[in-house]
C-alpha cells in the first residue's frame, strides 16, 4: 500500500464522515428515505468522489440493505431507530461508513452499546491482532448493556473496487475465526446490537446488485445486454441500485426484470434485505480502518 494509495482511502474517509454527519441531521419523522439517500449520493459525487454502494437506509428490525428503489415512498416513521450506511470511493479505494439515529430516547442505551462496542473494537486494532478477540470485545461491550450482538453479521476487509473482499471480522467471540490483521490492508469494522435474537435472516425484497461474472457467453437482448455494458462500464464490482440506471433503461419495470434476469443468469448478485430473526430493534456502527505498511492504523470516517 504505497503513499498515494493511503491518501486515497484519508480523502475518501474525510468525505464520508462530512456526508455522514450532515445526511444524519436529515433522519426525522416523515422523511422520505428516498430524498435522504439522494442527497447522499449526490453530495458525494459534488465533494469530488463517488458512492461506493447505494446509501442504505434501514428502519427498526431491518438490519442491512434497504436502499430505496425509483418511486420508493417509504418515509422515516414516527419513533424508529434509523441506520444510516454510506460508502465513498477515491480511484477504487472505499471508506465505508455508518451510524444509528434513533427517534425515541427509549433507544439510546442500545445505541450507546453498540457505538461502545465499535470504539472498544477500534482501540485493539494493530498488526498482528486476531480478528476474534475483536469479536470478543464487540460481544462484551453489547452485553454489558443487556443485548446482543448481532452473530451472522460482521465487519470484513476491503479492497480496490471490493467491499467484501474475503477477511471477516466478527461481532462475537469464534474460536475458529483464524485471521489476523495485517499491514498494508483496510477494514471495515461494524457492530451491530440488538434486543432480538441475535441473528438476521434474508427477507425477499432486494434492492442492491453487484456484478461478479462479466464473460459468460450466454445470449441477451439487446435492453438486457445495454444495462449489463453499463454496469460494468459504471460500478466494475461496486454494488449499484436501479436508481442508477434509468438513464440507460427508462422503462422501470423492464429494468427491474432485466435486472433480475441478469442475477438468474449469474451475472449479477443479489444483496436482500437483512431481518433481525425476531423482529427486535438493531443498531450499527461502523469506521474503516487503514493499517499502513509500517502499521500505522489510521481511522479515516472518525
Amino acid at each position: 500500500m504505497d503513499e498515494e494509495v493511503v491518501k486515497k482511502y484519508i480523502e475518501a474517509g474525510r468525505i464520508a464522515r462530512i456526508v455522514r454527519d450532515e445526511a444524519a441531521k436529515l433522519i426525522e419523522p416523515g422523511r422520505s428515505v428516498l430524498e435522504v439517500c439522494t442527497y447522499v449520493e449526490n453530495r458525494i459525487r459534488e465533494l469530488g468522489a463517488a458512492p461506493a454502494f447505494p446509501c442504505n437506509i434501514s428502519i427498526n428490525e431491518i438490519a442491512a440493505h434497504y436502499s430505496p428503489v425509483v418511486g420508493d415512498e417509504t418515509s422515516i416513521p414516527e419513533g424508529a431507530v434509523v441506520k444510516l450506511d454510506i460508502g465513498v470511493h477515491v480511484d477504487g479505494y472505499i471508506a465505508d461508513t455508518a451510524v444509528t439515529v434513533t427517534l425515541d430516547e427509549k433507544w439510546a442505551q442500545l445505541l450507546e452499546a453498540v457505538e461502545d462496542a465499535l470504539a472498544r473494537a477500534i482501540e485493539l486494532v494493530k498488526p498482528g491482532v486476531k480478528f476474534a478477540e475483536v469479536g470478543r470485545a464487540i460481544e462484551a461491550a453489547i452485553k454489558n448493556k443487556g443485548f446482543k450482538p448481532i452473530t451472522n453479521l460482521g465487519g470484513h476487509s476491503l479492497a480496490r473496487y471490493t467491499i467484501h473482499a474475503g477477511e471477516s471480522i466478527p461481532n462475537a467471540y469464534d474460536a475458529l475465526v483464524r485471521g489476523k490483521f495485517s499491514s498494508g490492508k483496510a477494514y471495515a469494522i461494524e457492530p451491530f446490537g440488538t434486543n432480538g435474537a441475535g441473528l438476521v435472516y434474508e427477507g425477499e425484497l432486494v434492492t442492491i446488485y453487484a456484478l461478479v461474472r462479466s464473460s459468460l457467453r450466454r445470449r441477451l437482448d439487446p435492453r438486457t445486454k445495454r444495462i449489463l455494458e453499463a454496469v460494468k462500464e459504471r460500478f466494475k464490482t461496486l454494488p449499484f441500485n436501479e436508481r442508477w440506471l434509468t438513464d440507460v433503461e427508462e422503462d422501470v419495470e423492464v429494468l427491474r426484470r432485466s435486472l433480475r434476469k441478469l442475477a438468474r443468469m449469474g451475472y449479477l448478485v443479489q444483496y436482500p434485505v437483512l431481518i433481525e430473526r425476531n423482529h427486535g430493534m438493531v443498531a450499527q456502527f461502523e469506521h474503516t480502518i487503514v493499517i499502513t505498511d509500517n502499521g500505522e492504523v489510521i481511522v479515516t470516517t472518525k
